[in-house]
């Protein structure tokens, strides 16, 4: 008894060992990972003041995928042929019959860095309709998938058992039915509500249903923080959509407590659709190792005079942070104006130094945030960054009539990106984004137009009237703020 008793007696001592030279363990492994000090400090902090949490935490969501190569490229080689012709394309910029502006032309840098980075070909021959909320959204849709002759391709974060998400799928039905090809790409984790049932109703009618990344044990912490954020539909390879809205009743009837659901969509017709295709292609593979090709998903590349856009994608499966070197690099070349909206704002340092440098400069920078959020701990953690850019320089809003979700930034009255990467730490490092790169002024026109009508719609927050918020708030901010690479 003795014995059993020192033993007993010892085992508190014995455990904090163990976990003391876990914490070490994984906070080397961190350090040896080399990624940015800020992710290695905070992940170290977790691990420090959050005992067996932090250790759990890591072990879910602070692994590094992005340099072992986790995600095939496999099957992708059309990629390299299409980087070569947009490579010829900006080579001869000035001479072909792309026919831009010395405006349009100064933004040449950035077509160039997107085709490097991402291999997003530039195309000129595109039509571009900028889709306000659900309202003008979800109608605009259905209807494009009603009209469907060949194939439809969906691929989305979010998409719920409710009125939206129920009136989609039996448009799916309908159609697969009709003998179009439907293959649809959910997100395991943003669609974790959906039930066997649900989806194999689809699938008996001819919907070719797969899952992203599906998160289940024992290879649940090597996925669950990789989530397809991605919201693409194609239809017959010649009209896509890119943006903000899931398929959701709050993203058209709003969210209770908080109001309206403000959002922003793009419809493409044309060469940005081939693109978005591309980008589905690569992903539809990855779920299923099928490749589809020819003509009828992947409608030639032919200059016109429409207008200009690249598609640019995201995330581990990219040998760059792709859209936010493009934040970063429209944000520091901007001469005007950069109006952004996004529903959070944690910047990574190099996205922070360029909003602040640009208006320590001279230009004008303007943030729209949500004034409530539907993340709390999110919420406190873009609170965080405020006061630091209200001090350079930069313009924030407190949007007021509602949820703002769009993820939109307007430069210069002639670059505009809307998509799904917001401008955080997990959109911009972590997470598989896809966003719309258009420099057109008339474009420009209509999205920054929208954004004075969200601003007039905003609450200004006034630097001396912000730093007098309570300190409760300050301190649930710093400690968001450590999370907030994690959030």
């Amino acid at each position: 008894m003795g014995i059993l008793y020192d033993i007993w007696s010892a085992l508190p001592s014995l455990v904090t060992i163990l976990y003391f030279l876990t914490v070490v363990f994984i906070a080397v492994l961190i350090i040896l990972e080399n990624r940015n000090p800020v992710k290695t400090i905070s992940w170290i902090l977790v691990l420090v003041l959050l005992p067996f949490i932090g250790i759990v935490g890591y072990l879910f969501f602070g692994q590094e995928y992005r340099k072992s190569k986790m995600f095939s490229r496999k099957g992708l080689k059309d990629l390299e042929k299409l980087r070569k012709l947009t490579l010829e394309q900006l080579d001869n910029l000035p001479k072909n019959n792309f026919r831009i502006s010395d405006r349009l032309y100064s933004k040449k840098r950035l077509m160039n860095l997107l085709l490097s980075n991402s291999n997003a070909i530039l195309t000129n021959n595109n039509e571009v309709k900028v889709l306000h909320n659900g309202q003008e959204t979800f109608p605009e849709i259905f209807r494009c998938i009603e009209q469907a002759k060949h194939h439809i391709h969906l691929e989305y974060y979010i998409v719920e058992n409710d009125t939206i998400g129920n009136y989609l799928r039996e448009l799916l039905i309908i159609k697969a039915r009709e003998g179009v090809e439907v293959r649809f790409i959910y997100d395991d984790v943003g669609s974790w509500q959906l039930k066997r049932k649900w989806l194999r109703t689809m699938a008996d009618a001819g919907v070719k249903v797969d899952c992203f990344m599906r998160v289940r044990f024992p290879n649940l912490t090597s996925k669950v923080n990789y989530r397809n954020h991605r919201k693409i539909l194609v239809v017959d390879g010649e009209t896509a959509f890119v943006g903000g809205l899931n398929f959701a009743d709050r993203y058209q009837d709003g969210v209770p407590g908080i109001g309206p659901w403000r959002d922003t969509h793009l419809k493409v017709t044309g060469g940005g659709a081939t693109s978005l295709q591309i980008i589905f292609m690569a992903d539809w593979y990855f779920v299923s190792k099928e490749i589809f090709r020819g003509e009828k998903y992947f409608k030639p590349l032919e200059s016109g005079e429409g207008k200009l856009v690249q598609i640019s994608a995201s995330g581990p499966d990219s040998d760059w942070e792709s859209i936010g070197q493009a934040y970063f690099s429209a944000i520091a070349s901007a001469t005007d104006y950069v109006y952004i909206s996004t529903p959070y704002l944690m910047p990574t340092a190099d996205i922070m130094t360029a909003l602040k440098t640009s208006a320590l400069g001279g230009i004008d920078v303007r943030i729209i945030v949500p004034g409530l959020s539907d993340a709390v701990t999110s919420k406190w953690g873009t609170n965080s960054y405020i006061e630091e850019l209200l001090e350079s320089g930069v313009k924030i809003y407190f949007y007021k009539a509602g949820f703002i979700h769009s993820k939109v930034i307007v430069v210069d009255g002639i670059f505009s990106s809307v998509g799904t990467a917001n401008l955080d730490f997990r959109s911009l490092e972590t997470n598989f984004e896809v966003n719309a790169m258009v420099y057109d002024e008339e474009i420009a026109g209509v999205l920054a137009s929208q954004f004075l009508e969200d601003q007039n719609k905003s609450e200004t927050v006034i630097l001396e009237e912000w730093i007098k918020r309570p300190r409760m708030n300050k301190i649930k901010e710093s400690f968001a703020r450590i999370l907030s690479p994690m959030l």
